[in-house]
């Protein structure tokens, strides 16, 4: 019959033998990892007879007073009623106490077992039940703790094995994909940008065993080390804590369990863990908050992100600056930016490629159209479910991919960015709006860009993260739109004039083409077809095709001009020709990757992979190193695109643009600016006017002070103001050209 294995041994063994026999380094004792460890500069001593007395006489024991060491500014009335085991060693302590928020507790050492622990100065250690291998900072507060110990085997999150240790005790973290195919090793440090290669390219082996190798040279294999607390750390009214590296000025209260997890936590940010929290297997970053029993398994959550309200995070990882509360996410790879914040929500085997907001209900990738558990879903970046929105394994959307509410049965392909994807129930029919955002909802896209510029706090950006809306992956989208809009333009036109005939692509898209450049009005008669969009035998539909095309064409042409006219202010240019010549010779409108929300020509990473290959880069810090080097790359690099998606989208080179084409242009980016700012305006005005919007308040005095007045949003005011001034240098520019 199975019992719980009890293992009995003499008491004069509690406290000593942390390090096993076979796994000490020869000369080395059991404190040799402890003492590297141990950086705090104090210099203990043994205690004297008379501090052995005042121990003694408050009711404290030792199973030896020589290995009970002091600072010189020991005192031991500030320690009472405690039980020592093995090596202790205790800073300064004084007749003063420490307080942190509603908290106020003398110092000193209270009523606690302590087995073979380091203390900096001044410290707090208070009905701490079990407090063993541990090594303490200074002014650190610990009060009513049950359990708080670390393992010779203490990995802290990291997915390492010890000496000794076989291979299935090693924690992946599996991502994207249920079935573990993408599965990736936490780390301290660990980018989004590192996950995305890890669990991308799984088809490069060599690739693979590189960074598993790149993350066993990150940490020691020894056996021995202790957990850490950082200075000033606050530590109370918890259960568990096993096999915790705790970084300086964190607050943890109430949590249940904390175990084989790294809490990042310093002048990077603070990190608070609260009220019942469970965590187990991961890595926290700098500034994170976690509150109200959420549950945390096999994950790392980057710096200054948040999971609240009873949320579970499994086998997932978090991106920078991303808020995750009362929901479940699984096997998910999510960018910085994202947002989720309802209980019923659900998001399971995605890549979310940042800057995304889940709404009530969603269930993303929560059904399989496969016998196995293994799908996943890949979100563009700014894709936003409606709520109730289910959408299926396989599926892959386009950039500010919105979907109204809906169950979407099959899998979808949605290849136009800035789209609304929507359920037409009554004719069977999936209908896409490309250019949505642009053409109903400019304000909250602008915003958002805005938005998550400001809240970025992270102090250490070693990756530059883009949130414009206008940059190279999403200029790429559109472009190829426009292909795609011509092409499904022409098929409709022929099958309006003559649906027995057929023609080509090519054919097709010549039509389409002249059709959506002129503006010729019989294109919003046309009922025109998206194909591989949906696995179904169900019309998708393209709805305001003309004006979709339209603005896509101007967006590009203002992301071209933009760049255009950077270069005539940083180069004071004075004359159409001096800017002609400033202009790059060659430029090129490469493909470009989201590498965990920096945006990197795909070229670059084909580079940085064989460098990983031939062992010409052989860690993660010189992976990080690259990762710097390419975002100060990117100002130029998205220039060059910048400029060669102008340049395709008008059929010229920019090196041989008249004055004439060049005024028109500008003219055309004021009258873009223009309607882009109206539009910002227009769709937040639609909160003021709708009667059902109003029908809650009495009056418009009681409107505005709820809700604030419109002309006094401080966004509107910015935008406005930057449309003038956009306005003066045009006119400025074009006086000098003239």
């Amino acid at each position: 019959m199975a019992q719980n294995k009890i293992v009995k041994s003499p008491m004069n063994t509690l406290g000593y033998g942390f390090i096993d026999a076979p796994y000490l380094p020869k000369g080395k004792d059991e404190y040799h990892l402890r003492n590297i460890q141990n950086r705090n500069g104090i210099n203990y001593r043994q205690l004297n007879a008379y501090e052995i007395e005042v121990l003694v006489r408050n009711r404290n024991t030792s199973d030896d007073w020589n290995k009970f060491l002091v600072s010189d500014l020991f005192n031991p009335e500030l320690v009472k009623n405690c039980k020592f085991y093995g090596l202790v060693r205790i800073g300064k302590l004084e007749p003063i106490c420490l307080g942190f928020s509603d908290l106020k507790i003398p110092v000193g050492l209270y009523n606690s077992t302590i087995i073979s622990c380091d203390f900096g100065d001044n410290v707090v250690i208070d009905n701490v039940h079990y407090l063993a291998h541990y090594i303490i900072g200074s002014e650190v507060l610990i009060s009513n703790v049950d359990e708080m110990v670390t393992t010779n085997h203490s990995k802290f999150g990291n997915g390492i094995i010890k000496e000794g240790e076989s291979e299935d005790v090693r924690i992946w973290m599996e991502l994207c994909n249920e079935n573990t195919g993408r599965r990736v090793l936490p780390f301290v440090g660990m980018l989004p940008g590192d996950a995305y290669l890890w669990s991308k390219y799984k088809d490069d082996d060599l690739l693979q065993e590189q960074f598993k190798s790149f993350t066993a040279k990150q940490f020691k294999p020894n056996r021995g080390y202790y957990g850490k607390v950082g200075d000033r750390t606050v530590i109370k009214n918890t259960r568990i804590i096993k096999d915790v590296w705790i970084g300086s000025d964190a607050y943890i209260k109430g949590a249940n369990k904390l175990k084989n997890i790294t809490i990042n936590s310093g002048p990077e940010g603070i990190t608070q863990i609260g009220e019942g929290c469970e965590i187990v297997n991961g890595i926290i970053g700098y500034g994170c908050r976690l509150f109200y029993g959420i549950k945390a398994v096999r994950f790392v959550m980057a710096d200054h992100s948040q999971l609240k309200y009873g949320a579970r995070l499994i086998n997932s990882y978090l991106g920078q600056n991303a808020t995750i509360s009362c929901c479940e996410v699984l096997n998910s790879l999510i960018f910085p930016a994202h947002e989720q914040h309802h209980n019923n929500s659900f998001l399971c085997a995605a890549l979310v490629m940042g800057q995304s907001n889940i709404a009530a209900g969603a269930t993303i990738g929560s059904n399989h159209n496969s016998r196995g558990a293994d799908g996943e879903v890949v979100l563009g970046r700014g894709f936003w479910p409606g709520l109730c929105v289910s959408i299926k394994h396989n599926s892959k959307f386009a950039s500010f991919s919105i979907l109204a509410k809906g169950d979407y049965p099959t899998e979808l392909n949605i290849q136009t960015p800035f789209s609304l994807i929507s359920i037409d129930s009554s004719n069977d029919q999936l209908i896409v709006m490309p250019a949505y955002w642009f053409l109903y909802n400019m304000y909250a896209m602008a915003r958002n860009a805005w938005k998550y510029v400001d809240r970025d706090k992270r102090i250490e950006r070693i990756q530059f993260i883009e949130y414009d809306y206008l940059a190279p992956d999403t200029i790429n989208e559109m472009i190829e739109s426009l292909k795609l809009l011509e092409i499904a333009t022409g098929k409709a036109y022929q099958i309006s004039v003559n649906k027995d005939k057929k023609i080509t692509e090519e054919e097709a898209a010549t039509i389409g083409k002249n059709l959506l450049k002129t503006r010729n009005k019989i294109v919003d008669s046309l009922e025109i077809l998206a194909v591989g969009f949906e696995n179904s035998k169900r019309k998708v539909v393209f709805r305001k095709v003309l004006k979709a095309y339209q603005v896509f064409e101007e967006a590009i042409v203002l992301y071209g001009m933009n760049e255009l006219l950077k270069i005539a202010k940083e180069k004071s240019i004075k004359g159409i020709e001096e800017l002609i010549n400033a202009l790059p010779t060659k430029t090129n409108r490469n493909q470009w990757i989201n590498l965990g929300g920096q945006l990197v020509p795909e070229t670059e990473v084909i580079t940085l992979r064989k460098k990983i290959n031939t062992n010409k880069i052989k860690s993660w810090d010189e992976i990080h190193a690259i990762y710097e080097n390419l975002g100060k790359l990117y100002p130029d690099q998205r220039a060059a695109h910048a400029l060669a998606s102008l340049s395709e989208l008008l059929g010229i080179s920019l090196k041989k643009i008249s004055k004439q084409q060049l005024i028109s242009l500008l003219d055309s980016i004021v009258s873009t600016k223009e309607w882009m700012t109206k539009g910002i305006y227009d769709s937040k005005a639609k909160d003021y006017t709708n009667p059902y919007r109003k029908m809650v308040y009495d009056t418009t005095t009681e409107m505005n002070a709820v809700v604030g007045k419109l002309e006094d949003n401080s966004f509107i005011k910015d935008q406005v103001a930057e449309l003038k001034i956009f306005k003066k240098e045009i006119a400025a520019l074009k006086k000098k050209f003239a």
